[in-house]
């Protein structure tokens, strides 16, 4: 039996999701730590988190094998405990996130893309799992 690949088919599209929104994420980091930090060093670390995580799975899923595939499938379960818990945490403390995060209210600022994408990455990871 053949290994499906999870940028094959449909995973193409999902990895070049992931490739915009670790660009977009890295990039608005960057910007808030090198220019306000000191603002809301909380939210900035955040976003910069977010960045790595998106980077991490973006070449995860751009990978083949069991290996990538394990990585792939733990960068898409932080990111979504991620949005989760800094969704709910700027929902209901908003003084603790002065300023948005990528992951504030639930990606609000991103169309709430950053709620859905990792759920459709697991979904796509269980459909390719490795043999």
């Amino acid at each position: 039996m053949r290994e499906r690949k999870t940028a094959s088919g449909p995973g193409r599209v999902l990895v070049a999701v992931y490739g915009i929104f670790a660009l977009a994420a890295t990039s608005r980091a960057g910007v808030q730590i090198a220019t306000k930090f000191h603002e809301a060093p909380l939210a900035y670390a955040l976003s910069a988190f977010s960045a790595v995580v998106y980077v991490v799975a973006t070449v995860a899923l751009a990978r083949a094998g069991r290996a990538w595939w394990r990585v792939a499938v733990g960068a898409c379960t932080v990111e979504l405990l991620g949005v989760l818990t800094i969704g709910t945490l700027s929902v209901f403390d908003r003084a603790a996130f002065p300023q948005a995060t990528v992951w504030s209210v639930y990606g609000e600022g991103y169309l709430f893309i950053p709620l859905v994408l990792p759920v459709i990455g697991l979904f796509w990871l269980r459909r390719t799992t490795p043999s």
